[in-house]
């Protein structure tokens, strides 16, 4: 077996002890050195001097001198530890060496110790081992703290023991087991001990020899905190215990804890403790929360915990420290009183304004106030554990209060603008919780009154929000616009929206308000109030297209058309436009019908192509001029169309169509437009037709219109790879006559105007030009169908007498026998043509009328007269020659030419002249002979003008001597007397005067011989 190691002796233990004290000694004035290796040394003369301490006891022998030594030096290194508690530099290794220290001092002064020690000596230990035990518990030295504790128990028990019959250390004794007790206490509920913990608090105050009214103010004051430390500690939940949060049973075991310490304190209070009074606020505040907390089960405890507040209040506000953290957490409890024991909004509102008032105002105040308002709409059980994560895990337990909430918020934000000049982000904060709880009210206009009244006072304080709060508020105030919105309640998403255009966020973002008020618009136009909505839109800037586009959505649903036809106009010119507003603009107006307004989209949507992007533009707006054209058509055959507008647009987006075309051409494209180009000309060729008969004094027009289809048709056949049909030539030589009739008749409307001479140059050069473009189709022999051609035939025969008009009155005498040598060559239409000329001229107020020659005529200075008798004579002559060849003209109509003619003739009065009129009385003789017993007789009264004329030409002749020429007229006139009443006396008559005068002009010639 192994031999046991002899026990050391008293005298190793104690030269140990002192060696270690020797190399100590020296290390403590340098104590930033390694202060590890001390506290070894520490402990280590620690457990010698207990165990010298325990063979002393076992020891026959005191060795008095050695345990004088040891006291001393315990003394010293109390000593040395007090000096080191008071150095500012606290941290774990000081603590720590200093509880080395007091444990060795605590030790060596326990080994000097004499067996039987008196009341004072037991005093002084006890404190120490008191101290000590503290000393190591702060530390975290549970066992070590444990047994020095337990060494003290043994001298308090010594102590309880001791005799004072005089009771001269009645005090001290006192002193010393409450510091004994309380350590303990504070020990073992750092332990996790309640039990034990509890049980030296009860027997501290379980005073039954008045141990507590013995003790220095100082100590009393000193046990009161470490009775509050423990009852706040069980209010706060202690993680290193058990990591959980306050419930009720633990906020009610801390009432007794707080009770305990408020009634040592309320016997301290006087003049002559300093701090007393802000111990028992710190206490009375503790002692408020714990009765709410454990309200929920003791709910007599509200009613304390108000009452205990309600002591508070008075103190604090008086207080020059009113605004500390403390102190408002104080109102914070009131106010979670209040709202738990359902107070009215008032005693509520006055409890925030308390808070408010005495709240200084920085960003971290203003998010906890912000968290904590959040909260008084949450359970009342989280109020006092608000932080960031546990309110947004919250927000869906919002449900009432909201109104009150936006008071007190509101409240708070006049008075961060009051307290703060500069715009702090507080400010910021306060007025995004602020539209928060309006958007939560039940009560819309009470919330929007609210919010209105904010962003008065925020604009009349001048406080300019930065671009990032006023982008924030903005979006929470869209999103609650947009939230009635989509919930079709109009009315309060138009209140939002107007709300977002205040001023207070113009001066950071002034878009934004243009925005807010279009929204609030369109809203106002789903609910059919016209007039807010049209009042609102109007407070928008007049130069944004998204403006007049909610501009023209109100007209529209109106069904103004002039409204938003001026919108589109404007909208147009605005410099952010964007095309697609009018392919909006243009579906919608579709939708409602309004041909009007989708006529001037088109226009505007065709004015905004850019025709030099290429053929893809052309196909657009090719589309786009066939769907504007089609629409004028359908506008035009409306009750009540402004035709005069409309025709000109027609004709202004057909010249347009014409232009693009030609351009095509040019760029080689047309065969992309092929299909639009057939589809314009016949168009603008059916158009023309039907307004031939449906518009008035739109001659110029109707001729527009034959022109463009005429153009077209001519590119139409210019580009065209493959021969074109027949038709195709056939309506183009339709309009083009067509074209021409137009301009003649307008240019005789204006034949009496100012530039008349130039418009009749004009249509010759016209007619010129149309027949040009007749005979080339014709000599191609385009055109073969035989109605055709002879259609074609009859254009130009009334070309040529609207030439001849035209230069009649272009006074062009010579081109006009021209025109008429013309005619001679062509076939028996020419009659009808020949017709028309003469009566051309022969309306003229310079031409021969009723068988007369006017003298203005005849003495005009433009042309001999000669040449006008010449233009008038040829004419009539074409007409009877036509006649008398192809039988075309009707009796009386031959009687009155044939008239007219021989009127002409007889006014030369020459042989020759004569000669040929006495044929033209004799042709008429033998029609007179062919259609007597017609239908179609040969009218009397110009066989009495044969007659007469025939008769008093005779007589003229023989005047001259004449005598063949005059025997030839008074035979025309016997022949002429067959075709008239009474004719045969009327032939003897003649007959007679001719004899008689041819007698008389016989003697008279002899005579003269």
């Amino acid at each position: 077996m192994a031999q046991r190691q002899p026990l050391p002796s008293l005298q190793s233990l104690y030269e140990s002890i002192r060696d270690l004290l020797s190399a100590i000694k020296p290390k403590l004035d340098k104590v930033k050195g390694a202060q590890s290796a001390l506290v070894k040394d520490l402990l280590q003369v620690a457990s010698l001097a207990q165990s010298f301490t325990e063979r002393r006891a076992k020891s026959s022998k005191q060795r008095v001198e050695w345990a004088d030594n040891l006291d001393q030096e315990g003394v010293y290194l109390w000593n040395i530890s007090g000096l080191l508690r008071k150095s500012p530099d606290e941290h774990t290794d000081t603590l720590a060496l200093v509880a080395g220290l007091r444990l060795a001092g605590f030790r060596l002064v326990e080994a000097g110790l004499e067996p039987n020690p008196e009341i004072a000596t037991l005093v002084h230990v006890l404190q120490l081992a008191s101290k000590a035990g503290a000393s190591l518990s702060e530390h975290g030295s549970k066992d070590a703290a444990a047994t020095v504790l337990s060494s003290a128990a043994k001298y308090e028990d010594m102590l309880k023991g001791s005799d004072d019959p005089t009771g001269a250390h009645r005090q001290s004794k006192a002193c010393a087991t409450v510091v004994f007790l309380s350590t303990r206490m504070e020990a073992a509920w750092k332990e996790g001990n309640r039990g034990m913990a509890e049980y030296m608090a009860q027997r501290i105050t379980d005073d039954d020899e008045q141990r507590l009214t013995l003790l220095p103010p100082h100590q009393r004051e000193l046990l009161a905190i470490k009775l509050h430390n423990i009852g706040k500690s069980m209010l706060k939940g202690d993680s290193r215990q058990n990591g959980s949060v306050t419930d009720g049973t633990e906020a009610q075991d801390a009432v007794k804890w707080l009770q305990k310490s408020y009634t040592i304190v309320e016997q301290l209070e006087g003049p002559d403790t300093p701090g007393i009074a802000e111990l028992k606020i710190a206490i009375l505040r503790s002692l408020a929360r714990a009765y709410f907390l454990s309200s929920a089960s003791n709910p007599e405890n509200l009613s304390r915990a108000e009452a205990t507040l309600q002591e508070l209040i008075p103190t604090i506000d008086a207080s020059k420290q009113h605004a500390s953290s403390e102190y408002l957490e104080l109102r914070w409890q009131r106010l979670a009183i209040l709202k738990r024991r359902k107070a009215g909004d008032t005693a509520i509102i006055d409890a925030f304004r308390s808070i408010i008032d005495n709240m200084s105002f920085s960003e971290t105040s203003v998010t906890e106030f912000v968290f904590r308002l959040l909260g008084d709409v949450m359970p009342e059980s989280t109020v006092f554990l608000l932080t960031p994560s546990s309110v947004l895990q919250e927000l869906r337990t919002l449900n009432h209060r909201h109104a009150l909430a936006t008071t007190v918020n509101q409240y708070c934000l006049e008075r961060a603008v009051e307290c703060h000049k500069s715009g702090s982000n507080y400010v910021d904060r306060l007025l995004l919780s602020l539209i928060f709880h309006c958007s939560k009210d039940d009560d819309h206009a009470r919330a929007m009154s609210d919010l209105e009244t904010a962003f008065n006072h925020l604009h009349q304080a001048d406080h300019v929000l930065p671009s990032v709060p006023t982008t924030a508020c903005l979006t929470l105030i869209w999103q609650y616009g947009d939230r009635d919105y989509r919930a079709k309640k109009w009315t309060n998403a138009a209140d939002w929206y107007i709300a977002g255009s205040h001023q207070v966020f113009r001066s950071t973002r002034p878009e934004s308000s243009s925005k807010c008020l279009r929204k609030a618009a369109l809203c106002y136009m789903e609910q059919r109030e016209f007039a807010k909505a049209t009042s609102v839109i109007r407070r928008c800037p007049t130069n944004e297209a998204t403006t007049h586009y909610i501009v023209l959505l109100i007209a529209v649903h109106q069904g103004l058309d002039d409204e938003a036809i001026r919108a589109v106009q404007y909208m147009v010119k605005a410099p952010d436009f964007d095309r697609r507003m009018l392919l909006l603009a243009t579906q919608l107006s579709h939708d409602m019908d309004m041909k009007t307004l989708l006529l001037s989209v088109l226009q505007s949507l065709l004015r905004t192509l850019k025709f030099a992007d290429g053929g893809e533009t052309a196909v657009e707006a090719m589309t786009l001029l066939r769907c504007i054209i089609r629409l004028i058509l359908k506008l035009l055959v409306e009750p009540g169309a402004n035709r005069a507008v409309l025709t000109d647009a027609l004709v202004e987006h057909f010249q347009t169509a014409k232009t693009l075309t030609e351009a095509a051409c040019t760029q080689k494209a047309f065969s992309i437009i092929n299909k639009d180009v057939s589809w314009l000309w016949r168009t603008a060729y059916n158009a023309a037709i039907q307004a031939c008969s449906e518009w008035e004094d739109a001659n110029e027009k109707i001729s527009d219109l034959f022109e463009i289809a005429r153009d077209l048709l001519r590119i139409c056949c210019e580009e065209s790879t493959i021969d074109v049909d027949g038709d195709i030539h056939l309506y183009l030589l339709n309009a083009s006559f067509s074209a021409l009739c137009g301009r003649v008749f307008a240019t005789r409307a204006k034949a009496a105007s100012e530039g008349a001479t130039d418009n009749f140059r004009t249509v010759a050069s016209d007619i010129n030009i149309c027949k040009t473009t007749i005979n080339s189709v014709m000599n191609k022999k385009k055109i073969v169908a035989v109605d055709d051609v002879r259609r074609v035939k009859y254009f130009l025969h009334i070309l040529r007498v609207f030439q001849s008009e035209s230069l009649a009155n272009l006074k062009e005498w010579d081109e006009l026998l021209e025109v008429i040598a013309e005619i001679t060559q062509s076939d028996e239409l020419a009659v009808e043509t020949y017709e028309a000329i003469a009566d051309i001229l022969w309306t003229d107020k310079d031409c021969p009328v009723n068988g007369t020659v006017s003298m203005d005529f005849l003495f005009s200075n433009k042309l001999p007269p000669h040449s006008i008798n010449q233009v008038l004579y040829a004419a009539l002559e074409a007409i009877l020659h036509a006649s008398l060849n192809h039988g075309s003209l009707s009796v009386e109509k031959f009687a009155r030419w044939l008239r007219a003619i021989c009127t002409i003739i007889l006014s030369r009065n020459t042989i020759a002249d004569r000669a040929k009129a006495i044929g033209y009385v004799e042709q008429a003789a033998t029609v007179m002979e062919e259609h007597q017993a017609g239908e179609d007789p040969y009218p009397m009264d110009e066989r009495q003008w044969l007659l007469s004329t025939s008769y008093n030409t005779g007589i003229e002749c023989l005047h001259a001597s004449s005598l063949d020429e005059a025997k030839r007229w008074f035979e025309s006139a016997t022949v002429v007397c067959r075709f008239v009443p009474d004719g045969r006396s009327l032939a003897n008559k003649i007959s007679e005067t001719y004899a008689h005068l041819l007698a008389r002009y016989s003697e008279t010639s002899k005579a003269k011989d």
